[in-house]
Formats: C-alpha cells, structure tokens, sequence
C-alpha cells in the first residue's frame, strides 16, 4: 500500500487558507478571492495527484498522522471510493470559487473574507470526512462542516437566519445519534479504525447493540443527506442561501451524507455481517423510494426556481440511497455514479440561477418568459442539465438511472424499476415546464405586470406585525426578490460567471460518454467483495 503526504495537504491547505483570510483582509479586499482560489486550486493539485496513484497502482494510498499506526493512531487513507469523492470536492469547490469573482452578492462584498474562511472551513470537513479511516475523526469533521454549512446559509437572504437556525437543530440532532451509534461500537468493539472495528463486528453476528449502532448511524447520516422524512431543513436552506452557497452544497454536501452510509454499510459491517441486520437495509430503500417520489412531486407544485432544485435535491439522494439499498454491485455503481453525476448536474443549475439573479434579478418561473433569447448560452447550459436530470442519453443522467434499473432487476425489486421510471415522466413535468416557458412562451407585458402586481400585494405585511413574523414562505421569496435591483447590471456577463457553467454543462456531456471507463476503471473496485 502506498504511503503519501499528499492526503494531509489536501485538508491543510484549505484549513491554512481559512485561517489566514481575515488577515489577508488587511492588505485589500482584492486578495481576498485569490488566496482563496489559490487555497482551493492547491487542494485540487493534490487530490488529481492521490487519485492518480489510486487508479493507477490499484491500491489505496494513506498517511499516518504523526507516525502513529493505526490503530492507535489517525489515519487517512484514499480508495477508490475516496478518490471520487475527494476529486469531486475539489474541483466543484474551485469551479464556484471561480464564479464568486462576478456572481458574490454585493451585500457580501465587504465581509468575503469571513465568508470565505467559512467556506474553505466547509471544504476542510467535507475533505476530512471523505478520507479520514476513524469513526471519532469522522465525527469532527462532520461537525466542522456543519458548523462552517450553518454559518454559509446564514448570510444569504433575509429569511436565512431561520433557514440555518432549522438545519442547526436538525444537524446537530443528526451528529447527536451519529455519535451515539460509534459510541455503541466502541464499547462492543474496543477501537474506532473502520478496518478494526469491522474485523471485531464479524464475529458478532446478529448483536443487537450492533443493529442499534447501525440504525442510529444511518439516521444520523440520513439526516445529513436530506433523506425523506429527514430533509426538512433543506427546502428552505437552498431557496434562502446566497447563490455559491447552494451552489457549492447542493452539489456535495448532502453526497457526503451518503458517503457516510455507504462507509457505514459497506466498509464497517461489510456483507456477510449486513445478513443480520437486512430490516435496517430495507427500511432505508423503502425511504428512499419514497423520497424519489415526493421530491418530484413536491418540485413540481413549486414557482420559485430555486426551491423547485431543492425539492427535486429530495428526490435525487433518493437514487443513491435505493442503489446502495439493493446490495448489489450494479445497484451501488449506479448510486456511486449519480452521485457523482448529480454533484455536477446540480452544480450547474444553481449556477444557472445565480447568473440569472445577477442578470435580471429574480428566479421566479412565471416570469421566465423570453430567456432564452436574453440569455442563450446560460439557459442552453441549464437545458443540457435538465435533461441530464430526466435521464435521457447521452447525458450523465441516463447511464447512472441505467445502472440503477439493472441493480433493480438483480435484486428482483420491480417495484424500484417503477418507481425509476415514473419519477423520469415526473423531472421531465417540471423541468420541461421551465423550458417551456424559457423557449416557447413569449414575454407577455401585460401578464407580467399583472404578476408582479399581484406578488407585491401578496408581500405586503399585515399592519402592526413583524414582516417576517407573519408573511408566508412564498411571500418572503417574492419579497427578497422584488426589493433589491440587481447589481450586476443588463449587460453580458464576465467569463468568470460564464465558465464555470460551461465547464460543469460540458462535463455532462463527457461523464455520459466516458462513463463505461469510469465504471471499469474506477467503480468496479468500489463494488465489496461478495456483491
């Protein structure tokens, strides 16, 4: 196995750019973006380089914290599932990084560098979460990236105060059972190393303080994906957070979520042992099932563009979830490839979103009319994703859902093959709705006006009460909205608003096409033994 020193430099150097923000402050507001960008960049220099070893050699790369072996000591450690995730980190985190240089909220402009180091904060946890090899480990990092997660969407729209206050209570609940479930196994097993703590659990068989510890730590990390029922933080999170903060943690936060269970299910108690607690396993398919369906429908009944991705966000972790729910190798290719397809489909809406508040200054569907010929190149990016989010080839979408209904029709579950199918017809409603009002309808004036008559009146606060005490969701959207003109201005946008959202359209394309080397070079070694 490969030793490397670049596992530990992936976390510090974001952790050392977070640091050293607020004093770069004191030298000009312009160095803020660069040393951040330069933070990143670097992170992703040494992920591309760990990875290249791991697909390379076969092996998994680690580093020994101090010396130490494990497991006595920390480790961390990069497989082939680590090496997705971490790659994906990283370029996602600096591809937003770069669109922050023209899409950053004005209001933003004179405290980025605390918003910075929070964010950089956030990417150390995910980073440290996707290659720690110790359950306490991953715990901390957990918690550094919700703390830094809660305070990103805290300093989005006026209602986002409340949003984070929701996700601090839901997240700190969801870290609270995580941590009780290690402590199970710990007191079971005597160590926290995954390899260790796996190799004590086999020959436990059916206990039933493991079955505990499984079920506590899935619904711990269930909460951190935003599984159904759990994702009640998420809706008004992603809707309220300034436009890279939903951008960057709609597309890998709630994915290392899942991470979590898959390191949970597949790495901890491994197949055979995964015999005795099967009801658990199923549970979560059922609930994820479920999830795929609800997302899609509540996605569609809504009018503000942004809550509409955070719903259909709902349903897609519904996807990964199932194919790890179906204990077999083509059921958890297809979940590992959508998560990494959905990272970048995802990605590239909310950017999408956030170019067009800096352009026109609103989100809402209604008044989408005639866009496509204001903005051409963005909404053809935002097309090209959305029929990645339907699923239909040659985009990225079509070969994960592909995956995913082979894995359904191994495990004789034509019940999830349905529930595939008819969630497709269910994105295609809602998204086809947007393009259709993009494309075909032209813009009305007078319905137009009548609409922003019509939301204004809607945001009026009732006399004598607190605006925001007592106006409905909906309101405040419009609200928040209709108050601040854009910044920006009507003219075109800069390159580096435009580029990040090429990049992530084109990759759908790319990860479509290239999927069977992904699936052969790098998934198969993700699939446990026995599966």
């Amino acid at each position: 196995m490969t030793t490397s020193n670049s596992l530990a430099w992936i976390i510090a150097v974001p952790f050392f750019a977070a640091a050293v923000l607020p004093m770069v402050r004191r030298l000009g507001k312009a160095w803020v973006l660069p040393t951040a960008l330069i933070g990143s960049g670097a992170a992703l220099i040494f992920a591309l380089y760990a990875a290249a070893i791991v697909v390379g050699s076969g092996e998994p790369v680690r580093h020994e914290l101090g010396g130490w072996e494990p497991p006595w000591g920390i480790e961390l450690r990069m497989d082939h599932l680590s090496a997705v995730m971490t790659v994906l980190i990283a370029s996602l985190s600096f591809l937003v990084l770069v669109f922050g240089r023209g899409g950053m909220e004005k209001r933003l402009e004179g405290r980025s560098h605390f918003y910075y180091s929070m964010y950089m904060l956030f990417t150390v946890g995910l980073f440290g979460m996707v290659l720690t090899h110790d359950l306490f480990n991953l715990y901390v990092f957990l918690e550094v990236s919700s703390l830094a997660g809660y305070s990103l969407i805290a300093v989005g729209e006026r209602a986002s105060p409340f949003a984070a206050f929701r996700y601090l209570i839901l997240g700190t609940l969801g870290a609270l059972l995580f941590l009780l479930g290690l402590g199970y196994l710990y007191a079971i097993t005597g160590t926290l190393n995954f390899i260790d703590v796996a190799e004590r659990l086999a020959p436990l068989g059916d206990s039933r303080a493991a079955l505990v510890a499984l079920a506590l730590m899935l619904t711990g990390f269930g909460i951190k994906a935003a599984l159904f029922p759990l994702h009640a933080w998420l809706p008004d999170s992603y809707a309220y957070a300034s436009n890279l903060t939903v951008a960057f943690m709609a597309a890998v936060g709630t994915k290392v979520g899942a991470y979590g269970i898959f390191r949970v299910l597949f790495t901890i108690y491994e197949t055979g042992n995964l015999q005795f607690h099967m009801p658990v396993v199923q549970i979560m398919g059922i609930l994820a099932a479920i999830a795929i369906l609800a997302g899609s429908i509540l996605a569609m009944a809504q009018s503000d563009l942004k809550r509409m991705l955070a719903y259909s966000s709902v349903s897609q972790i519904g996807y990964v979830l199932l194919g790890f729910s179906m204990l077999n190798a083509n059921g958890i290719m297809g979940g590992v490839l959508h998560i990494v397809n959905h990272a970048f489909m995802k990605c590239c809406l909310f950017l999408v979103v956030g170019a067009m508040m800096a352009q026109v200054g609103h989100r809402d569907i209604r008044r989408l009319s005639g866009m496509g010929r204001k903005m051409p190149w963005v909404m053809a990016a935002f097309s090209l994703a959305a029929i990645s989010m339907i699923g239909l080839p040659p985009t990225a979408g079509f070969f994960s859902k592909w995956y995913l209904i082979l894995g359904a029709v191994d495990a004789g579950s034509w019940i999830f093959v349905a529930v595939i199918l008819v969630s497709s017809l269910l994105n295609a409603a809602y998204f086809f709705r947007v393009l259709e009002r993009v494309y075909l309808k032209r813009e009305d004036p007078a319905e137009a006006a009548l609409e922003t008559a019509v939301a204004t009146t809607s945001a009026t606060p009732v006399s004598g009460s607190s605006a925001l005490a007592v106006q409905p969701e909906e309101a405040l959207e419009v609200r928040e909205e209709e108050a601040p003109r854009p910044w920006l201005g009507p003219g075109t946008l800069p390159a580096t608003m435009l580029a990040p959202i090429g990049i992530t359209a084109i990759s759908l394309l790319a990860l479509g096409l290239g999927s069977a080397w992904l699936v052969e070079n790098v998934l198969r070694f993700i699939v446990p033994g026995g599966l």
